[in-house]
């Protein structure tokens, strides 16, 4: 059916239910025909209101995937019959969409916008008392808005670049008191259990996301408390007019949900849809094609001019605690410890001889530990036994008459929006043996340890789809030199009060010199468990060591496979803010396969020249093959 016929065959259903009382069938087919005159389907609101998006033959289709969103059976893929048909709703007491509302109170954001395009005059439609949302916008209280930051988290992939969320701030409130607003947060609903194939679910749209609104102390002990992620906090700069127009499409939305893809419909894409909403001269969405990437949204939104005001850090607890350890002399940590271990030696006699203001600060530390170990610990018995702890240090500290010094943490790393981009595209020349060569390299995201390391997390690293093209001056010839699937590090340093392992796993294809072949593609798959401790002896090192095991496939082997495992170890860090550099050998022996064995030695160095762009010398030797490549690197 055409979508014309299709209008009409609603107006016909629409008219036959007005004349049984619930409207005026000849002012619905006045403002039917008056949409058409100025084209209102075509207008960006509508689009944005029913997340249209054009198709690569021209067409357009609608992101929202649940179809009680849509009010025509072709509203989806039909604009003008998904107007059509809502202007029909509009006089009817029919219930609709997952919250089950007459139209004007479940698309309240539709209906105002018509509204004034069309100046309805409501009295001719059947008059409607929208409590709930009502309701609900009162308990927003909603003065302004702040885009929500919480950093990576290696260690949850669906966290692993970020997340991004807005909380709705209230009128007076202060920097205590804000942790009690609400969020809007989109979200994947993974359903209980464990299920062996959610992470391509979550890859290839297996999986539905809502939107929710969730109390900012929920999220907050979610990232900071739980998984120790530092948050960042854009406050914006909205209307009120924009603001309630987002919070209606908001209202809107939980009728819907979305199919979740990781890389492309994920939290941050969706969340720039309602910031359009609000204000649709903004093209944030556009910029976002491929994939979508947490601070690359942020730095889209920061990128508005006028939009944005101050950025607020909050530290995670993890880091408060590392910074209230750089605070007490080597005597009053030794206090802490034992405080943790044993509670009642906050009131012994000896303990009270340090200064009050000491004994508060020492107190607030194994109070800040206690929280985050029972946060933290798997065991319920042993969190229960951490938080009964905290119990009777929290008395103990009561009893001390000072007040707590208020925490200035200065941030451990530059706001997301100050980092590199998240593409990376790099031209270089180099050595390998006997020959010299050029090389072009690309990557699609996202980070790796020699980055520049403003705006990202601490020794991480996550690299998806790069490549390397070699040209061979002696051989005339051009290879892809390496292939990368994924190559995820995590490095973390361990101490007296922190004791989480470090990982790796990689997967992909390298050019390798083995045998008889000089120059064979050899597939990949490597990765272990490992540990990480931290120095200062220049300006910051952290040293690592891992177990590993890895597998091979190529034509370089006699039996075109090897298996086994070994170990590596190594060093990076910073000699100035620019110039970073790593070190690491490798022994691994195979004896599986192709009975061989490796011993591995890199060596790499980065200059920053400025925020995106950087120049690297790498030097990598295996048995009987030296390679060195000097390139410069633009992100983008």
């Amino acid at each position: 059916m055409k979508p014309a016929s299709l209008a009409v065959v609603l107006l016909f259903v629409a008219t036959s239910a007005l004349a049984n009382g619930t409207g005026d069938g000849a002012y619905l087919r006045e403002l039917v025909q008056r949409a058409a005159e100025a084209r209102l389907y075509e207008d960006r609101n509508w689009h944005l209101l029913l997340h249209y998006r054009k198709t690569l033959t021209g067409q357009y289709e609608s992101e929202q995937d649940d179809p009680g969103f849509f009010l025509s059976p072709n509203g989806k893929t039909d604009p003008q019959a998904e107007l059509d048909a809502t202007l029909a709703a509009f006089f009817s007491d029919r219930l609709v969409g997952r919250s089950q509302q007459v139209a004007q109170c479940a698309f309240i954001a539709r209906y105002q916008w018509l509204k004034e395009k069309l100046a309805i005059d409501d009295r001719r439609l059947a008059p409607q008392r929208c409590e709930r949302f009502e309701f609900w916008y009162a308990e927003q209280k909603a003065d302004s808005v702040t885009l929500v930051f919480p950093s990576a988290y290696l260690n949850n992939p669906a966290s692993m670049f970020g997340h991004t969320l807005l909380r709705i701030d209230q009128k007076g409130q202060t920097e205590q008191t804000r942790i009690l607003a609400y969020t809007l947060n989109f979200a994947a609903d993974v359903p209980p259990g464990r299920d062996p194939l959610f992470p391509l679910k979550g890859i290839f749209g297996g999986l539905k996301g809502y939107f929710s609104t969730i109390p900012y102390y929920v999220k907050v002990r979610e990232y900071g408390d739980i998984e120790n992620r530092d948050i960042w906090e854009y406050r914006l700069h909205l209307a009120p007019a924009q603001i309630r127009r987002m919070l209606m499409h908001a209202w809107e939305l939980g009728n819907a949900y979305f199919d979740y893809y990781f890389f492309k419909e994920n939290c941050s894409y969706h969340l720039l849809s309602l910031l359009e909403v609000a204000n649709p001269d903004w093209h944030l969405m556009d910029r976002f094609v491929f994939w979508t990437v947490p601070t690359d949204t942020v730095r889209a939104v920061t990128e508005q001019p006028g939009f944005v005001g101050e950025a607020v850090y909050r530290p995670a607890r993890s880091t408060v605690i590392q910074w209230r350890r750089k605070q007490v002399s080597d005597e009053e940590f030794q206090w802490m410890q034992r405080i943790v271990d044993d509670p009642s030696l906050s009131r012994s006699e000896v303990f009270a001889r340090l200064r009050p203001e000491r004994q508060a600060f020492v107190l607030d530390f194994a109070s800040d530990y206690l929280r985050y170990k029972s946060e933290t610990e798997t065991e319920k018995t042993e969190a229960a036994e951490y938080r009964e702890r905290n119990r009777t240090v929290l008395s103990a500290r009561s009893q001390v008459k000072v007040q707590s010094e208020p925490l200035r943490i200065p941030p451990s790393n530059s706001p997301p929006d100050k980092g590199h981009k998240t593409s990376r595209a790099g031209l270089g020349a180099g050595w390998r043996n006997d020959e010299t060569y050029q090389e072009v390299t690309v990557r699609a995201g996202y980070h790796d340890l020699l980055d520049p390391q403003a705006g990202y997390t601490p020794d991480a690293q996550i690299e998806v789809l790069g490549a390397a093209f070699r040209y061979y001056d002696r051989r005339e010839q051009t290879r892809v030199e390496r292939f990368t699937l994924a190559n995820v590090l995590s490095l973390s340093p361990m101490d007296a009060l922190f004791q989480s392992p470090s990982w790796k796993i990689s997967a992909g294809m390298n050019t390798v010199r083995h045998g008889g072949c000089g120059l064979c593609s050899n597939w990949l798959i490597n990765g272990g468990p490992g540990a990480t401790l931290e120095s200062h002896w220049w300006r910051r090192e952290v040293w690592f060591a891992f177990a590993e095991a890895e597998a091979n496939y190529s034509h370089a082997y006699k039996r075109e496979h090897r298996a086994g495992g070994g170990a590596t170890a190594g060093m990076l860090g910073d000699l100035t803010d620019r110039w970073r550099v790593m070190i690491s050998t490798s022994y691994l022996r195979f004896p599986l396969g192709d009975q061989s064995e490796d011993v591995r030695l890199f060596m790499g160095q980065r200059f920053t020249l400025a925020q995106n762009w950087a120049l690297r010398l790498e030097y990598n030797h295996r048995d009987h093959d030296d390679d060195v490549v000097f390139s410069l690197q633009a992100f983008f």
